[in-house]
């Protein structure tokens, strides 16, 4: 069954909370480079993951937090796809898109039930596709699932994060959301990216790939 969204996050613009030191100044700022043995030790990386370390880049970007405030976050993503995945980024953050929440995913956190309520953008997941069996584009640090409370996972009545059930609402228009023809999806179309949005099914409004699924 499809769970209700509280009335609180009906329109989500909670506060982000700091993991890395905030930007230095009011532009936009980015670094890459390899990833540092202590990043890919609290990553979600594994031997048996179809990408070696030396395939990802480590990103550090600035980003706007839905209290309008320069944040810092981070993202593991392909080598090939690191300067593009910027340029995304840099879009969104001229654009004043806010963004929740930007951090690495950990292993334990692949096997935790889900809580319903996160909202992590994030790149590199070393899983597989959602109810397949092969390594899905994050698995490959080729995709980047954006505000998921704001842009969930729907199929059928399953819909993930469990609680987000009210940004089922597309015409509903709030802080976050990608949408047709915004700055989401026009920046990572500027990549040649795909959006899960655009999919008959299941619907996938976080999603954006360079693999298209």
């Amino acid at each position: 069954m499809v769970r209700s969204t509280p009335p609180v996050l009906m329109n989500r613009r909670l506060t982000t909370t700091e993991r890395l030191p905030p930007p230095r100044s009011s532009s936009f700022s980015s670094t890459i480079s390899p990833v540092p043995p202590q990043v890919l030790a609290r990553s979600s990386w594994q031997p048996t993951c179809p990408v070696g370390p030396s395939q990802l880049r480590y990103l550090t970007l600035s980003f706007r937090g839905f209290d309008a405030r320069a944040h810092t976050g981070e993202l593991l993503v392909n080598a090939d796809a690191a300067q593009a995945v910027v340029s995304v980024f840099k879009r969104l953050f001229a654009a004043g898109f806010p963004i929740e929440e930007m951090r690495i995913t950990s292993k334990d956190e692949l096997n935790l039930p889900p809580t319903g309520d996160g909202n992590n953008t994030e790149g590199f997941v070393c899983r597989v596709t959602r109810g397949q069996s092969q390594w899905s584009a994050h698995a490959y640090g080729l995709a980047i699932d954006l505000n998921p409370f704001n842009n969930p996972y729907v199929k059928g009545d399953l819909v993930l994060p469990e609680l987000a059930s009210s940004y089922l609402e597309r015409d509903w228009v709030r802080s976050g959301m990608a949408l047709d023809g915004g700055p989401a999806v026009t920046a990572f179309e500027s990549i040649g990216w795909k959006w899960g949005g655009h999919w008959p099914g299941p619907v996938d409004f976080m999603h954006f790939s360079a693999n298209g699924r």
